[in-house]
């Protein structure tokens, strides 16, 4: 019974690991090795799985060294060991803290049973009195546990998870080896009770140290029952025991409690990089059959060991702007559905059935059925910010399909729709969320890559954009030749202030070195009527504080992260290559930029294309707390406004930066900052990230609009960012609730300004 189960388990475990191992060392199109091997950031988690990685990842971090490991390992522990994610929904983090305590101090009792059973003695362990004690406080702790995840799940109907007989099953395993555990040890007590004559005295010594059976077992020979007979029933109930404890062994590689195995090995294996840094694809690979991801096997083997990590937790799902706004996306349903694609594509391709044992299925019906993505809308209905109808869209539209080959099944069409891969802002909630350590918007770029490169389908507002930047060098069209045209406005607004000097000038005249900083305007900065009042705000500032700069003006490209974000790598490397080697060529080595995921993008990413990692990549709100800390700024003027902060997500989430906006506004007089009840790391996404700022939500509410709208709960007269996106996302859903004349909204540097300087910047013109 023993070798039938752990070889049942073995094979289960294998043929999964088999199924991940289908996956790349790196997608093709992407680079074998880092392009900068000297890089400590580098990505060096993509190594090819084995089935030994499940019982040694020790060996995984041997190319990690010094404080770097001991961080990672520090962080692991938290995550693995302090359920450091989980604990952020307090009440089901608590619930799975105890159960996966619980196991780890009963599998102690659980040998102890099978050794007695099989002996007829006891484990011969100190303290056994109050070992056992120990036993039975945890094992009444893991009941109350399931059972408050029963009522979870079927009584308070949380709308993230799921319901139905498989989540059901696994309450039922975990309650079934806890009741065993019970009844086995109250026959026992029953039938020594019976045989040796025990007295009162005795049985109250009993109830010292094992409360439970004992209460159980006086309960049970109150019936009168016979020695004998509770001879029987402690043989039935150890057997059951053990029958469950190895049936369950089998079933958690094959359901998504394999996430008890791979969740800590997915966890080791997670990004060295910084967050969301996405990894370059090598264009000019000649062997590379396609860029992108166009097939599931073409993930890398650590982005299909997130598929069997995943354990449908639905927190991905709870926090998405998308599923919350009626959108088909559901971050758990993307994982959950590569992963049942992977097992039946893996199963075809091996003709190995990947459930063990297969109660009776030839691999036959393995070619000839598979899931499918059929009869899925976006929910046209929703006005609201709950997730309830995304999920029941999906749970309706994703089904097996008897005549329908997994040959035939296509990743980016049957299993994902397109509708769910452009309804991504990027703004990795998700992946903050995930207790797993799981990566969901590396995935769907991948498949947005696939799309724009190899079939060029695109939604038209984001080939129009695209087509825009590559012509003209902004999304919107506009000629190139007014890049520079905002310090000429700039200037010619404030003719007192000292000109502004470009990159290109300063190094013709004088000594031919220009000052250390660059001040980089953006594309939303250098056109953008709106975003210029923030510029012109930050620009007046940097004179103030007496700090030198210089601006590249006409030389100054698209930063890239727009069409990268939305698949379209090559002219990324492009705009990306011809920046690199404008700044190098300068020497720059100091860079400011008032936008997030300008920022993103030259801190985290330009350093692939050739940028040093020296280079500083700083965001407009650190440097200008810095300069208040220092005295070079001096807030005087009071701003009597109550202000709510909306969180940048790639400047938070991405980039960690919350404290330093929120600083600038504290520092400000008359200023009431209040907070939303979701900010900080789990603040909700204004709805332009992934290069959705330039496409058209066609389904469900606007995600700005459900943005604003949890703003205007706190009653402020601003709402503040720290984004140039994030503002015009803030600005329209302001007008959209029709709340203009009371709210306004406001970048913070332009707060900043307004108390130093005593009013609010001039409105600016082309």
């Amino acid at each position: 019974m023993t070798g039938t189960a752990l070889w049942c388990f073995y094979l289960a475990v294998k043929r999964r690991v088999g199924y991940i191992r289908m996956g790349k060392n790196s997608t093709p199109g992407r680079p074998s090795q880092p392009h900068d091997p000297s890089d400590p950031e580098n990505d060096n988690r993509e190594e090819m799985l084995s089935i030994s990685s499940f019982s040694a990842t020790a060996s995984l971090a041997s190319a990690a060294t010094g404080n770097e490991e001991a961080r990672k390992g520090w962080d692991f522990a938290l995550q693995v060991f302090g359920h450091r994610k989980l604990l952020k929904d307090i009440r089901s983090g608590l619930m799975h803290l105890v159960i996966f305590y619980g196991f780890i101090v009963l599998q102690f009792g659980a040998l102890d049973i099978i050794w007695k059973g099989i002996s007829g003695s006891a484990l011969p362990l100190p303290a056994y009195h109050a070992f056992l004690q120990s036993q039975e406080i945890t094992v009444l702790l893991v009941l109350l546990a399931i059972l408050y995840g029963g009522f979870r799940r079927y009584v308070e109907q949380l709308k993230r998870l799921k319901r139905g007989w498989k989540p059901s099953l696994v309450l039922w395993f975990i309650g079934g080896i806890m009741l065993t555990v019970l009844f086995t040890q109250s026959f026992e007590r029953l039938q020594e009770s019976l045989q040796s004559g025990t007295t009162d005295a005795a049985k109250s010594l009993y109830v010292s140290y094992a409360p439970v059976s004992s209460t159980i077992a006086e309960a049970l020979h109150s019936t009168g029952m016979p020695a004998a007979a509770a001879g029987v029933f402690y043989e039935l109930f150890w057997w059951l025991h053990y029958a469950v404890l190895l049936s369950f062994l089998v079933y958690v590689p094959q359901s998504k409690h394999f996430h008890i195995i791979t969740a800590p090995v997915n966890l080791w294996l997670r990004r060295k990089t910084p967050p969301g840094r996405l990894v370059p694809l090598d264009l000019e690979d000649e062997e590379a059959e396609s860029f992108g991801v166009g097939a599931v096997e073409q993930f890398t083997s650590k982005q299909l060991l997130d598929l069997y990590a995943c354990v449908e937790c639905g927190r991905c799902t709870n926090v998405c702007p998308a599923s919350n706004t009626g959108k088909l996306l559901s971050p758990m349903h993307l994982i959950v559905k590569l992963r049942d694609h992977l097992t039946e594509k893996g199963a075809a391709i091996t003709s190995k059935s990947p459930w063990v044992p297969a109660f009776g299925q030839d691999t036959g019906k393995l070619q000839t059925s598979a899931h499918v993505m059929a009869g899925a809308m976006p929910v046209w209905g929703h006005d609201g910010t709950t997730i309830e109808p995304t999920m029941t869209v999906q749970r309706q539209a994703w089904n097996v399909h008897e005549d329908t080959p997994v040959s035939e099944v296509a990743l980016i069409g049957d299993v994902m729709t397109e509708s769910e891969l452009w309804s991504c802002t990027t703004c990795r909630n998700c992946e903050d969320q995930c207790p797993v350590g799981n990566e969901h918007v590396d995935k769907i770029i991948d498949m947005r890559r696939y799309l724009v490169l190899m079939e060029g389908r695109i939604p038209a507002e984001g080939q129009r954009a695209m087509n825009n930047i590559e012509r003209q060098g902004n999304p919107w069209g506009l000629p190139r030749g007014e890049r520079a045209a905002w310090i000429k406005t700039y200037e010619a607004a404030h003719p007192a202030a000292q000109p502004l000097l470009t990159m290109q000038q300063a190094a013709r005249g004088g000594n031919g070195q220009p000052p250390e900083l660059l001040l980089w305007a953006g594309t939303m900065g250098a056109y953008d009527q709106r975003s210029r009042k923030v510029l012109f705000a930050f620009v007046r500032l940097l004179q103030e504080a007496g700090i030198p700069f210089a601006v590249l003006g006409g030389e100054e490209k698209n930063s890239g992260d727009t069409a990268r974000r939305m698949g379209n790598e090559l002219l990324f490397q492009t705009l990306c290559r011809e920046n690199v080697e404008t700044l190098q060529r300068y020497g720059v080595r100091h860079i400011v930029t008032i936008c997030p995921h300008t920022f993103n993008s030259l801190k985290h990413e330009y350093g692939d294309f050739g940028l040093s990692r020296s280079v500083t990549v700083e965001h407009h709100t650190t440097m200008l707390a810095r300069f208040v800390t220092q005295g070079l700024l001096r807030p005087t003027h009071a701003v009597k406004e109550r202000i709510v902060y909306h969180d940048s997500c790639y400047l938070g989430r991405y980039n960690g930066i919350y404290d330093a906006p929120r600083q600038l506004l504290a520092a400000i007089p008359g200023l009431n900052l209040v907070e939303m009840e979701r900010n900080r790391e789990n603040g909700m996404c204004c709805g332009a990230g992934g290069g959705l700022m330039w496409m058209e939500e066609r389904s469900g509410m606007r995600v700005n609009e459900a943005r604003t709208s949890q703003a205007l709960e706190t009653s402020p007269t601003i709402i503040g960012s720290a984004c140039p996106y994030c503002l015009t996302m803030m600005e329209d859903g302001i007008k959209q609730l029709g709340v203009e004349e009371t709210v306004r909204a406001r970048d913070v540097a332009e707060l900043l300004a307004e108390s130093i300087f005593g009013k609010p910047e001039a409105s600016v013109s082309s």
